[in-house]
């Protein structure tokens, strides 16, 4: 689903140039649940917008579900995102004045799809995450949890090839996140291919597959699901 290879980035800084990922080497296949760990300046930030096409390498291949992602100008670039990528922030983005299935249907909207067809899917996954009943309600009479769920069934909407999801529990207390990853998981298990980029251990061994990065390299890449049923015995 995902091959990056030998990616390299850096950015100007004054008179001076940060090398922030340095010969980048990972593959990601369809149906993976995976973790991307790594403390502040590590380069994690910056592999999640080029894997989001909100960035470019300097150096490397990045191709996504056989299609080499290069050379491309920002309207094919949004395309792409729209075709290829939903996305789930830590501040959650949703539109304030849109109610929970307005901001549901939005990709929608810029799919083409006619109304009435994009309340009925924005409406099925609402009920996805369990938020069918709050689909009148705008996102400052929900909680925190209840808006990342809506930012959940917003990715989902269109239905993308890979789910990227930066920092989805950041800003949440310690039973929301579960709650949230719960649900990450249960899409998982659906066959959708998700990565997740947080700092949180017990967050990350919610996943399938933790990719940790150090200086712009990748210093651990391990399945979990073994030591998980091991620990559950």
């Amino acid at each position: 689903m995902i091959s990056i290879k030998d990616l390299h980035k850096s950015y100007s800084i004054g008179n001076s140039s940060l090398h922030v990922l340095k010969g980048i080497n990972f593959e990601v296949e369809k149906g993976e649940l995976v973790a991307i760990m790594g403390s502040s300046g590590s380069g994690k930030s910056t592999l999640l917008n080029i894997l989001g096409m909100l960035d470019v390498a300097d150096e490397g291949d990045y191709i996504l579900d056989q299609v080499p992602i290069k050379n491309l100008n920002e309207t094919k670039a949004a395309k792409y995102r729209n075709q290829f990528l939903g996305f789930v922030f830590q501040s959650f983005n949703l539109i304030n004045y849109k109610t929970a299935l307005e901001n549901v249907s939005l990709p929608l909207y810029y799919q083409g799809i006619k109304r009435k067809e994009r309340q009925e899917i924005a409406m099925d996954y609402l009920d996805k995450v369990g938020l069918k009943e709050w689909s009148t309600h705008l996102p400052s009479e929900l909680s925190g949890g209840q808006k990342q769920r809506v930012a959940i069934a917003r990715a989902l909407a269109s239905k993308p090839k890979v789910l990227l999801a930066d920092e989805p529990t950041g800003a949440l207390d310690s039973t929301t996140s579960y709650e949230v990853m719960d649900l990450i998981q249960k899409i998982n298990e659906e066959g959708n291919t998700i990565l997740v980029v947080t700092h949180e251990e017990d967050i990350a061994q919610m996943c399938k597959r933790i990719v940790r990065l150090k200086d712009g390299v990748i210093i651990e890449d391990k399945k979990i699901n073994q030591v998980l049923a091991t620990s559950h015995v």
